[in-house]
């Protein structure tokens, strides 16, 4: 695969997720803040974002969004659970809520 396919399959997550979570925030802010791991302040940023700066920011050559595990312990838990299928979905969910999200720390203004 060639590396310009991989930025563009990169981008399409992007919008995709961009898209997503502003559909979230507008449905729920604050179960949506929880899902997506995100504080309150990004979560604002993200709603105001017009179609143009949307797609800006979809467009670079980084992935947006991140897997929500801090480790490779946790995503094993979630992903070799002996739990039936429905106390497994509810038991994923807990792992996953577990999580806390990462503020970036604040830009130096000097």
């Amino acid at each position: 695969m060639s590396q310009t396919s991989f930025l563009d399959e990169i981008q399409e997550i992007n919008l995709a997720y961009l898209l997503l979570a502003q559909r979230l925030l507008s449905e729920d802010r604050e179960a949506a803040m929880f899902r997506l791991k995100i504080d309150g302040e990004v979560a604002d940023i993200i709603v105001s974002l017009n179609a143009r700066q949307l797609t800006k920011l979809a467009r670079t050559n980084q992935l947006i969004c991140r897997f929500g595990q801090a480790g490779a312990e946790r995503l094993q838990q979630v992903i070799n659970n002996p739990r039936d299928q429905g106390l497994a979905s509810l038991h994923a969910s807990l792992l996953l809520a577990g999580e806390g999200y990462e503020s970036m720390p604040p830009e130096d203004s000097t």
